[in-house]
């Protein structure tokens, strides 16, 4: 995995919980097909209510219509991203749209847990709420070696937490792609 993430800001609000980020009634696509796998990209983030999008504006879809993969690469959350059930499909389907990390100032456990351990997306910690900081659109840059977060569009830093001992394991692209790095399963 790159030391440099960067793409655009996708901002949402507090409490995203896993039925908003891939609601019920698309978890009947088989993850393991590629045809049908695609779907969860399309319809990442479309349980959101346009309340909580964090958007001015009223609101932008994080995947476009009749789109697979999303134009955002980093979702700015709130607090407690990824509340809810412990359906692992939640960050599948962030990934699957094209995320490559969520930044919030917490997240529900099992989130943060089958984000690592699959090798979705890296869920960086911040100690500041940067949905006031940073806007849908803006373009960021997180650089993991330096734990910082580079919003490119205003010219301001954040820091952001050290990932600390999930680094190795998100190096590796998930659990099971480290323990056979470090001959623990073959």
């Amino acid at each position: 995995m790159s030391e440099t993430i960067r793409g655009k800001a996708f901002v949402l609000g507090e409490n995203i919980d896993t039925d908003q980020i891939i609601p019920a009634e698309h978890l009947v696509y088989s993850l393991d097909d590629p045809s049908e796998k695609k779907y969860y990209g399309r319809f990442a983030l479309s349980g959101v209510p346009v309340a909580n999008s964090g958007l001015p504006d009223g609101g932008v879809a994080f995947t476009g219509e009749n789109s697979y993969e999303s134009q955002f690469a980093i979702i700015i959350g709130g607090r407690n991203f990824g509340c809810g059930s412990s359906r692992e499909h939640a960050p599948a389907a962030l990934q699957i749209a094209g995320a490559r990390a969520v930044v919030a100032p917490s997240y529900a456990r099992i989130f943060y847990r089958n984000a690592v351990d699959g090798g979705f997306l890296v869920p960086f910690e911040t100690e500041e709420d940067l949905t006031k900081a940073i806007r849908t659109f803006d373009e960021l840059e997180i650089s993991r070696e330096q734990s910082e977060l580079c919003n490119l569009t205003s010219g301001k830093s954040h820091a952001l937490k050290p990932l600390g001992d999930v680094a190795d394991i998100v190096q590796a692209g998930g659990i099971f792609a480290y323990a056979r790095q470090k001959g623990m399963m073959s």
